[in-house]
């Protein structure tokens, strides 16, 4: 039974607006261990008292799953702080470290000045389902 320290593998789809936008299947099942922050926390807390060969399907609302949208977390950049811009589109996904940190970001908008970043998860204000099954719980 899955419990706070325990070692989980599971097999999973993940629903996004009607759309399938990933899934474990064909692929090594998704291991992660139970209260370390591995998986997001709805998801974590919906998998507690299962055990291996259980199926479930899971509804998590925005906020235990990547967060509401931030609209701090959007800033404005000179286009030429940006990398490989004239081959950058809206939806772009970049990538730069600040030192120790290192962080992706969405390509809002590009102007002839400046590029609009996004720096919320992709799936931040995102409701999520989840389809999973349980592999081994250890």
């Amino acid at each position: 039974m899955i419990k706070e320290g325990s070692k989980v593998a599971i097999h999973y789809t993940l629903t996004v607006d009607g759309k399938v936008t990933d899934s474990s299947q064909g692929r090594e099942p998704l291991e992660y261990i139970q209260g370390a922050g591995h998986i997001i926390v709805g998801l974590e807390k919906a998998l507690a008292g299962l055990k291996a060969g259980d199926k479930k399907s899971v509804d998590i609302a925005a906020k235990e799953a990547y967060g509401e949208v931030n609209p701090d977390a959007k800033r404005k950049v000179p286009r030429d702080a940006i990398q490989g811009i004239d081959n950058l589109k809206v939806g772009d996904v970049v990538g730069a470290s600040n030192g120790e940190h290192s962080f992706r970001a969405v390509v809002r908008s590009v102007t002839d000045k400046e590029v609009e970043l996004d720096f919320n998860h992709p799936l931040a204000g995102k409701d999520l389902h989840f389809d999973v099954e349980i592999v081994s719980v250890k």
